[in-house]
């Protein structure tokens, strides 16, 4: 973990629209800067910059965050690069701190990218000296241009080629890249051989690692680089540096299942896709992809293989669902792939494949049709039974109650029984008890008194030290965030900043509502004054609304006759307790 301290100082010494600067053309509107969002395709200006609060947000798309969500966004780096990125320009040593790998990049880092820089350089000079490798090249439709465009190399056939390009050829760091393979007696030998290569880029357009595909008959296929410090095969698409722009552009990222896909399809004018490296679909891919778009299309083969690739796919994908996005899955005619598609039917045929993808949602019904049989009771109570942990696990709120609809239609229940057995919050059947209907009425129009104590704590984050269980109760994401920040601030007295608390939870449940409070923040332009004003006048509504709460239980108890002396005495006291309360001011907030 990066100190929170270092976080704090690197993001109080960058300046947002500095960073934001290098990459857009800002103009200046007001106290802000605007520009045209560069995460969607717009002819007004919607995206804003903030110098006061260091944040952007899109009015158009919600895109939003801070210096490091922007580089993550914009340029798809990690979270650590991203950080890594800002401190080397503000001239900030990176503290240490437990990297994934046990051990300091910095101690080797440099070195091994620039091994693996020589090594794909060598081979692609090989490439020029192979004429075998350069008609394999053209006999599957491939240019030199888009050959360079991807670092395509060749390496050539032998058992130590490498010590050309390397003359200390028992250097251990060769090992540890992945390029040579020493055997039991000590012996090296070159891990590549004979074989079109493939170069595997990362965010900062470093190599990491390679992908050789067989030129003729020979197992296996395709032959990736071992995990090294440099490269985790889970956490890496390959040709997604290349294809930034062109997803952007497309508003889509195509997943295909190998590399000569991806390059071939780029040949064809479909520059938008990447390749999983021969892993299955991780949730750190489909989090990466959905930095970069809206909607993600996995391709896979229509053969078994391929429709249980496509199911794992679809199962990691729930987690990272949003309403705001799209994942649909595409299946080639049998016998096809992409690459051999986009061959011999082109460019327009295959997107429109594409554009006609299966959603998410269809796939996963159709799915549990084929698994079930629901013409009889119990195929259709087994259909819920299995759609139980996979409703469970969508976090898309609008999907989620769309996907239970359906599943409950199929199975022949109402929603309310389907979402009893997936042990799913209810919503409340007409007639059920709720809280008094004055109440509710009193504040369909105004924000939750939740809500309003989150704005109130990222403009001045001090005040979340004074909110507890005491306070806040309930188990809704609001309440659990709030009493995450109390605990947070309580520890770290020192937090001054919105964006340190956003940053300190990111990747939490809590990320995304606290970002979506901070971009309404920039509409309403809360001072601290202000805040701690809304913010004393909110504790009273929350207690107001628990003593109200409690008394329709004691009430609801009373009718069957069971309440208690000590039942009756608690009743009077929050009854005068709840007095008290409404002598008191109303709130100033306006109703938004």
């Amino acid at each position: 973990m990066i100190p929170d301290s270092f976080k704090r100082d690197l993001l109080n010494r960058v300046d947002i629209v500095d960073i934001i600067q290098r990459h857009l053309q800002l103009k200046k509107a007001g106290a802000n800067y605007s520009a045209c969002c560069p995460f969607h395709n717009e002819k007004s200006p919607s995206f804003t910059v903030s110098p006061s609060k260091q944040f952007y947000h899109c009015f158009g798309c919600g895109a939003h965050g801070d210096a490091i969500g922007f580089l993550m966004e914009y340029s798809g780096l990690g979270y650590i690069e991203a950080i890594k990125e800002l401190a080397a320009g503000a001239g900030m040593t990176m503290p240490e701190f437990e990297p994934r790998f046990g051990k300091k990049k910095e101690e080797t880092g440099p070195d091994l990218y620039e091994l693996m820089r020589r090594a794909m350089q060598y081979y692609r000079e090989q490439l020029k000296a192979s004429p075998q490798a350069i008609e394999y090249l053209k006999q599957r439709g491939l240019s030199g241009q888009i050959a360079a465009h991807f670092g395509i190399g060749y390496a050539p056939d032998g058992w130590q080629n490498l010590q050309a390009a390397f003359p200390d050829y028992n250097d251990k760091s060769l090992k540890e890249v992945g390029l040579v393979i020493e055997n039991e007696a000590g012996k090296r030998y070159d891990r590549f051989r004979d074989r079109i290569m493939f170069p595997i880029i990362n965010q900062r357009g470093f190599v990491i690692g390679f992908g050789g595909r067989v030129i003729g008959a020979g197992e296996p296929k395709y032959l990736n680089s071992p995990e090294t410090p440099l490269f985790e095969k889970g956490r890496e698409l390959y040709g997604l540096p290349q294809a930034r722009q062109a997803i952007r552009d497309a508003g889509r990222a195509l997943v295909v299942e190998g590399y000569m896909d991806v390059v071939a399809l780029a040949q064809h004018g479909v520059g938008y896709a990447v390749a999983t490296l021969g892993t299955a679909t991780t949730p750190v891919h489909v989090q990466k992809l959905l930095r970069q778009t809206d909607e993600i299309v996995f391709s896979f083969d229509g053969d078994a293989a391929g429709r249980k690739a496509a199911w794992h796919a679809l199962e990691v994908c729930l987690p990272a669902t949003q309403d705001s996005k799209t994942i649909r899955f595409l299946f080639l005619p049998e016998g096809e792939d992409p690459d051999s598609y986009v061959r011999s039917k082109g460019k327009a045929a295959f997107e429109d494949l594409v554009g006609h993808a299966e959603p998410l949602s269809a796939y996963l019904l159709s799915q549990l049709r084929t698994r079930t049989d629901t013409n009889t009771a119990e195929g259709r109570s087994r259909l819920v039974h299995e759609a139980k942990p996979l409703l469970k696990s969508v976090a898309a709120p609008g999907l989620q109650l769309q996907l239970l609809k359906q599943v409950a239609d199929i199975a022949g229940m109402t929603q309310q029984e389907a979402e009893r057995l997936c042990e799913m919050r209810s919503t409340p059947a007409p007639g059920a008890w709720q809280r008094p209907a004055p109440s509710k009425v009193a504040r369909a129009a105004v924000k939750s008194f939740e809500l309003r104590l989150l704005e109130c704590v990222l403009v001045k984050p001090a005040l979340a030290g004074e909110l507890s269980g005491e306070i806040i109760r309930g188990d809704n994401l609001e309440a659990q965030a709030l009493l995450g920040l109390g605990e947070y601030v309580r520890a770290n007295p020192d937090v001054s900043s919105e964006i340190m608390l956003i940053d300190h939870f990111r990747g939490s449940p809590y990320e995304t509502l606290l970002k979506q409070v901070r971009s309404e923040l920039m509409i309403l332009g809360l001072t601290p004054e202000q805040a701690e004003g809304e913010f004393r006048d909110a504790l009273p509504g929350l207690e107001r609304r628990r003593i109200h709460e409690q008394l329709n239980e004691l009430q609801r108890r009373n009718k069957t006759g069971v309440l208690s002396p000590a039942d009756i005495e608690q009743m009077n006291a929050l009854t005068k307790r709840l007095a008290g309360l409404d002598r008191r001011p109303g709130t100033k907030r306006p109703v938004v």
